[in-house]
Order: structure tokens, then sequence, then C-alpha cells
């Protein structure tokens, strides 16, 4: 998709990271597949974006990474575990190339809440994911990510805004 940017555009300006699966689970249901899965996905996903960006974004000397996470990053309920731990991780990734690059490459993390998605899904517990769906009725637009990256994309090149945190209001966790 870079390559495929780059020889089309000349150039790729921004990556937005957006992997992620939430096959949520007690610790104790051992799911050691869904487990390695998420990691794959939610971990390696990232870092496989990164990989394929930044050596065009450092020989351009700009580019905007946009990696997505999770109020999850944030805060651990239970049967999230491993997901949160995920999203922990997208976010120390994210600040360490933040660090790495960032006089001329941006770094955003976006941690969204409740977002109406097929996310929800994800869940094989019989009993989580009826939770699962029944929390999902106070899911806001994708719409409100879209715009938050807008609203980083937008920022002039010596902004970088670092971590927007966005949820449904009536979302407590």
């Amino acid at each position: 998709m870079v390559d495929l940017a780059v020889t089309t555009f000349g150039r790729a300006d921004v990556m937005i990271n957006n992997a992620g699966i939430m096959p949520l689970s007690p610790l104790s249901a051992l799911k050691v597949k869904e487990w390695n899965d998420t990691i794959d996905v939610n971990i390696k996903g990232v870092l496989n974006g990164i990989a394929a960006a930044l050596p065009v974004f450092e020989q351009q000397e700009t580019g905007h990474f946009i990696n997505i996470s999770s109020v999850a990053g944030h805060k651990v309920s239970p049967a999230s575990s491993v997901y949160a731990g995920t999203k922990f991780a997208v976010r120390a990734i994210s600040e360490g190339l933040r660090m790495e690059v960032g006089r001329n490459i941006r770094t955003t993390v976006i941690s969204p809440g409740l977002i109406d998605s097929e996310l929800k899904h994800g869940t094989s517990d019989a009993t989580i994911s009826q939770f699962v769906n029944e929390v999902y009725n106070d899911a806001i637009s994708a719409t409100s990510i879209a715009n938050a990256v807008a609203y980083v994309i937008e920022q002039p090149n010596d902004v970088d805004v670092n971590e927007i945190v966005l949820r449904p209001t009536v979302q407590e966790f």
C-alpha cells in the first residue's frame, strides 16, 4: 500500500495503523490461540505498518503515523486482559516511535471507546459476547474517529497531537 502511494503520488504522507481484533474472555478460559491471534493482529499489525512507512517517511523527512489504540489501553476491564495488553503496547510503541523519529515525523495515538464497528463481533465466549453487544448499544459513530483523524492530520507540520482519547459521553470505562 505504501509502495502504491509512492508510485501513484510520489510520496506517502500518513500511515493509519488500525489493526484490531477483540476476542474477550477471562484468562482462566485459556484461549491461547485467541491470545496469539490478538497479539499478531493488534501489535504486529501496527509494527508491520510502521515498517512499511518508516523508510519512506525518513527519506522524505516528513510523515505522520496515526496508531489506533483503545480506552482499554488506559484501563483494563475483566475479560479484557490480553486485548488491553495489546492496546497498552500500541501506546508504548507509539511513544517510542515518537521519541525516535519525532523531529519531522509525527506520531499520534487515538484511543477510542465504544465505536460502532465490527470489533464487537470478535468474542467467542457467549456470555461475554452478549454483554459486549449490550454495552455497544451506547456506541457512537465511526465518524467520530474519522473527525479525530482529520483533526490531527490538519495540524501544521510543527504540531504533533500525541494522543486523543474519545468515547461516548455515557461510557464510564
